[in-house]
């Protein structure tokens, strides 16, 4: 595939299109409007992935009603499900008399060096023990800005990974790394570049590898929010019930792996929105929250809702590593305006709103399952794209919604017959 004489990746992006187009591979129509679509720089998008095309837009809303440790918050989401922000807005709301407590032990995160063919590994452990003050010097000459902030690396702790019948021995050894408020994957692999010869030079070990680890068990986040359960109270269902029936949800979604990938799927669906409208990387954070769900040897419901009183307690704590400086965060414009909005000071305070996000979808969503059913708000919500996608414009998409949520049920079908009864009055 070559139209200029250079490489794909070394092509502008408009030279990109066009050979995609001579290629057969981009119909003339896509092109333009991959060409048209663009809210980035240039520059700014090429250096963020490879062979750069256009990028591509999700929309952008704010979810309301959020007091977090006293403070007032509006949070940018970014997400396609209609349902997700009214829900979640809904929630804050529900709870705003006492709102959303956040608390956070320590923010470190790891780094492995995985080792291999170890002679002793009682050897290596002792040896890498005795020579911990040098590791850290170490470490810090390597990474000098990092220290000078006050971060670096905290501490190291080791583990070995018994041999199996079709499987080595590994030591790996657990740099906990204070980042500041960078997600601070290129920090962690930096020194752990810098200090891995001198480990092997310890051990008399091989190298497997040197990498993050995006399960962040030293950088834990807890949120809790709680409501007087007769507030939960509606014109079907008595708040006591409902207040019981999210408990033996939250309950059942420990037990059944199956009920628990939906149940930390709606709780993700506001984590990885705000994520996301931060300019963070959603896939880490993920990787890190499913990996806390299976802890226990199973995977489990990440939630854990109570009565205790007569107020129903919800609580949620996950890893979450994130970032309010550097990498994306950095030169994505609408990423800093998101920070700006949230008006947060620091990394923690990012974390500490994200799991707040994540505690009101999942009360937002049991409150609805375990009452009038998940499909009533959420598909009220989906009239609108029903409208759009069977055509309706303008002042007609409200039309056609509204009539559809009057509707004994709601379809493409039934919105194309209310669309063309508007249309052929």
């Amino acid at each position: 595939m070559n139209q200029t004489g250079k490489k794909f990746y070394k092509q502008t992006r408009l030279e990109r299109l066009d050979t995609l187009v001579a290629n057969n591979h981009l119909s003339q129509q896509n092109a333009d409007l991959f060409m048209n679509n663009s809210l980035l720089n240039d520059d700014i998008a090429d250096s963020l992935i490879e062979n750069q095309l256009t990028q591509f837009h999700l929309p952008m809303g704010v979810a309301l009603n959020f007091k977090i440790d006293d403070k007032e918050k509006v949070i940018p989401m970014v997400v396609e499900e209609p349902s997700v922000i009214a829900a979640c807005s809904n929630a804050a709301k529900i709870m705003a008399d006492s709102g959303f407590t956040t608390s956070i032990a320590t923010r470190e995160m790891i780094g492995q060096i995985i080792l291999k063919k170890i002679p002793d590994i009682e050897k290596a452990k002792t040896n890498i023990q005795v020579h911990e003050a040098e590791i850290f010097k170490l470490a810090k000459e390597v990474h000098p800005s990092i220290h000078l902030r006050g971060g670096g690396l905290k501490r190291i702790s080791i583990r070995a990974i018994d041999a199996t019948d079709n499987s080595p021995a590994f030591l790996t050894i657990h740099l906990m790394v204070d980042v500041k408020d960078a997600m601070g994957a290129n920090i962690i692999n930096t020194i752990l570049e810098g200090v891995t010869p001198f480990i092997l030079e310890l051990t008399n070990g091989a190298s497997l590898m040197s990498i993050l680890s995006n399960y962040n068990t030293e950088a834990l986040v807890t949120a809790k929010c709680q409501v007087p359960c007769n507030q939960l109270t509606t014109k079907l269902h008595d708040g006591d019930e409902i207040a019981e029936k999210i408990v033996e949800a939250s309950t059942y979604a420990k037990l059944d792996p199956y009920r628990a990938a939906t149940h930390n799927k709606g709780i993700m669906n506001g984590i990885d929105s705000v994520v996301i409208a931060t300019g963070n990387d959603p896939r880490a954070v993920e990787a890190g929250a499913h990996a806390y769900a299976s802890r226990n040897g199973r995977y489990e419901g990440m939630t854990n809702w109570t009565i205790n009183k007569g107020m129903l307690v919800g609580e949620l704590t996950l890893p979450m590593a994130i970032g309010t400086v550097g990498g994306a965060i950095s030169v994505l414009p609408m990423a800093q305006a998101n920070l700006d909005m949230l008006e947060v000071n620091s990394s923690e305070e990012l974390a500490r709103i994200i799991l707040c996000v994540g505690l009101a979808q999942n009360f937002a969503a049991l409150k609805a399952l375990v009452s009038d059913g998940i499909q009533k708000g959420h598909m009220s919500l989906h009239a609108s794209s029903l409208a759009i996608q069977v055509g309706a414009k303008n002042e007609e998409i409200e039309e056609v919604a509204t009539q559809l949520r009057k509707a004994d049920k709601m379809n493409s079908a039934i919105a194309k017959e209310i669309l063309n009864n508007i249309r052929n009055k």
